[in-house]
């Protein structure tokens, strides 16, 4: 088949989010021995290095720098065009004439489009199939921001919600399949875009890779936090627990450590390094090491929902888990002592204070949590139900 796959950054290496989605479902594909057309945007200098590996496997790539500071100059068009400024954002000349381009020469089977920022790319063309991998509903993001803010930005961020829905909805409607990454996104999917009932298809964790080395490294009043540390969801919820949570548990425990691991902290992640007792990393060439060096996992995170590929990994490694109601809803029905739900401080650190102070019952809750994950959330399980939905779809040969 001849796949036409656009995702809104380079999906590779596998280190974030959505670069571990985009990259197992396109690897995927490319194994099945698709001839597969990659369209997406460099924002690293690092990201050179990937397109080249990338363009090893792809038929062809078209991977345009995007400065994101210029970006939200130009993003600024869409207050006098009326669109969502996400979509002027994300909007390329030399990316549309290369897929334009693609599209005349060899018609694509099927049209794989993740983040709906991509899919105007491709809205509106008829007589091929097209999936839309929403994952979430970017525009309830918007909201969730616009309820936390205030002034301007609550405009802004109320004006975006209320526009990315109505460009979501028409993508829905244009498109074949939509997908969502749980069943919390498909209930909010359903009552914002009524009629469309989208495709659970939860995000998938590499195992091997996020498989621990044993307990003999792992300090005995460690926690962890990982993620992009420029997202604003991660950068709320660690901040929240830095002021809220972590005072009282370095009071009860002189002790304890707080790592903070993942790419392109902002000033004020950055900041909390002065406290005592946490680190920052930054960027770290991978992350089980330092799964390994705690002794419990934190997702505090009180703005997104979904799927979190932090609590996936860390479970995956047989970690417990304190995890806000956010954080967790994606993951679906969790059995008992599996993981440990808290959304206020003091439910947090109780939770915590367990943990630490019975390091058995944390190792049974961590290999629990292993347990469950491997059993639902494995990447061959996760390419199976896509495939499974294509054929019946007739999307799929």
């Amino acid at each position: 088949m001849n796949i036409l796959f656009l995702c809104h950054r380079v999906p590779y290496p596998p280190d974030r989010g959505d670069r571990i989605t985009t990259w197992h479902f396109l690897r995927h594909m490319l194994d099945a021995g698709h001839d597969v057309r990659l369209g997406c945007f460099q924002e690293e200098d690092r990201d050179t290095d990937a397109v080249a590996f990338l363009r090893s496997r792809c038929k062809a790539v078209a991977a345009p720098r995007l400065s994101r500071q210029l970006r939200k100059l130009w993003s600024l068009r869409g207050l006098v065009t009326g669109k969502a400024l996400t979509l002027p954002f994300f909007a390329d000349r030399r990316l549309r004439t290369t897929i334009d381009g693609w599209i005349a020469e060899t018609k694509p089977d099927l049209v794989y489009v993740y983040s709906s920022s991509m899919a105007q790319y491709v809205l509106g063309m008829d007589g091929v199939a097209k999936v839309m991998h929403f994952a979430e509903l970017d525009s309830d993001k918007w909201r969730q921001y616009a309820a936390a803010g205030r002034g301007l930005r609550k405009w802004v961020y109320g004006r975006e919600h209320r526009l990315l829905l109505q460009f979501e909805d028409a993508v829905a409607r244009d498109f074949d399949l939509s997908i969502v990454v749980s069943e919390v996104e498909r209930s909010l999917f359903r009552s914002c875009i009524p009629g469309i009932d989208p495709f659970v298809l939860p995000n998938g964790v590499d195992v091997e890779h996020f498989s621990t080395k044993g307990d003999a490294e792992r300090g005995k009043h460690t926690l962890v936090f990982t993620g992009v540390m420029d997202y604003e969801p991660n950068v709320d919820g660690v901040q929240w627990f830095a002021d809220t949570c972590w005072p009282a548990v370095k009071r009860e425990y002189p002790d304890a450590k707080l790592l903070i691991v993942g790419s392109r902290p902002v000033d004020s992640v950055k900041a909390l390094a002065q406290r005592p007792g946490i680190e920052v990393t930054g960027r770290v060439p991978e992350t089980p090491p330092y799964f390994d060096r705690a002794a419990v996992a934190i997702a505090p995170l009180r703005l997104a929902r979904g799927v979190q590929n932090k609590v996936l990994e860390a479970m995956s490694m047989a970690l417990p888990v304190v995890s806000t109601t956010q954080a967790a809803q994606g993951l679906g029905d969790v059995p008992p002592g599996t993981l440990r739900i808290a959304d206020e401080p003091e439910a947090m650190v109780a939770a915590i204070r367990e943990l630490f102070g019975d390091p058995s019952r944390a190792r049974r809750e961590g290999h629990a949590a292993a347990a469950f994950v491997r059993e639902r959330f494995g990447w061959p399980a996760m390419h199976a139900r896509l495939d499974h939905k294509l054929r019946e779809l007739g999307l799929l040969a």
